[in-house]
């Protein structure tokens, strides 16, 4: 597809070499920079079984052993790499409760993603699965990426538990997440996101995806095969 000479959509700025990048660490690294906009992955809590969680818990281990310290940037972004794509091919099996199957749950997550859009965040692409998330999201000037998925994930928590009568921690509390590079990397988030329900064999129905109006005005659309 040569997409790559599109403009930049309304509002994205990817990665700046010439602005500061904070980086900091759980399971995972995270990079983050004032203004970047990001490819963002997040869970239900049970959507990886313990037998899996075991398997990328010695992914890390054998991964620090063969990578001593002092480790690179790049070092920690191929890792991270490797996680996560490890990560998302099996939550796309569909395991755990997948509150996200029901359109109600759907609708839910979405009001949420979208409550504050031009206020405190722009998210300009999203597909809802049922146990996991993908979106891109720019957060806005004095608002944390990490604050805003905090937010969507207690409300839909609270919603849920509300109808349902049950309790407990619905979300992974850590999410993947990534600056995106540039308008090139930006396009291929985009065709992820929009291929990911059909790599899971499942319909639009059971998979909503979104691509924000402005941006599709622009030329950024999902190409299916």
């Amino acid at each position: 597809m040569s997409t790559f000479n599109l403009p930049a959509p309304p509002g994205f700025r990817g990665l700046d070499p010439d602005r500061p990048i904070r980086r900091y660490q759980r399971h995972l690294p995270h990079w983050r920079q004032d203004g970047a906009t990001y490819f963002v992955t997040f869970r239900l809590a049970d959507a990886l079984p313990k037998e899996k969680l075991d398997f990328l818990h010695r992914l890390r281990v054998e991964w620090e052993r063969s990578h001593s310290p002092p480790r690179t940037e790049d070092d920690w972004r191929e890792f991270a790499r490797q996680y996560t794509n490890q990560a998302e091919h099996w939550m796309d099996a569909g395991h755990g409760a997948c509150w996200f199957r029901q359109a109600r749950w759907q609708n839910e997550l979405v009001e949420r993603l979208l409550h504050f859009q031009h206020e405190r965040h722009l998210t300009s692409c999203y597909v809802v699965m049922p146990n996991h998330c993908h979106a891109v999201i720019q957060p806005w000037q004095g608002h944390e990426l990490e604050d805003l998925l905090q937010g969507i994930k207690s409300l839909t928590t609270k919603a849920i538990h509300r109808k349902q009568g049950t309790s407990g921690s619905l979300w992974m509390q850590e999410s993947f997440d990534r600056i995106i590079r540039d308008e090139e990397h930006l396009w291929r988030v985009i065709q992820y996101i929009g291929g990911n329900p059909g790599k899971a064999g499942l319909t639009p129905e059971q998979a909503p995806r979104w691509i924000a109006p402005e941006w599709q005005a622009h030329g950024w659309r999902f190409v299916d095969p």
